[in-house]
């Protein structure tokens, strides 16, 4: 549901960089050029693979989860 704050694997902070990564990769749907996934992880610093699973694999479920009461 929310990005987690560090890699669970390395430690390394990923929650940080969370905005920036899904505002340059899915800029099609506000009519921009999307990036290359790879590209951008290049540029934010993500060399390890275990980090890059962390952003790539985030789904984004909290919109769908918000209308829905909690007892």
């Amino acid at each position: 549901m929310l990005i987690p704050v560090r890699c669970f694997t390395c430690g390394k902070p990923v929650a940080e960089w969370w905005d920036e990564f899904k505002k340059r990769t899915r800029s099609h749907e506000e009519g921009g050029q999307a990036e290359d996934a790879a590209v951008v992880l290049d540029e934010l610093g993500f060399d390890r693979y275990c980090c890059r699973r962390m952003m790539l694999s985030q789904v984004d479920l909290i919109d769908e989860i918000l209308p829905y009461r909690r007892y």
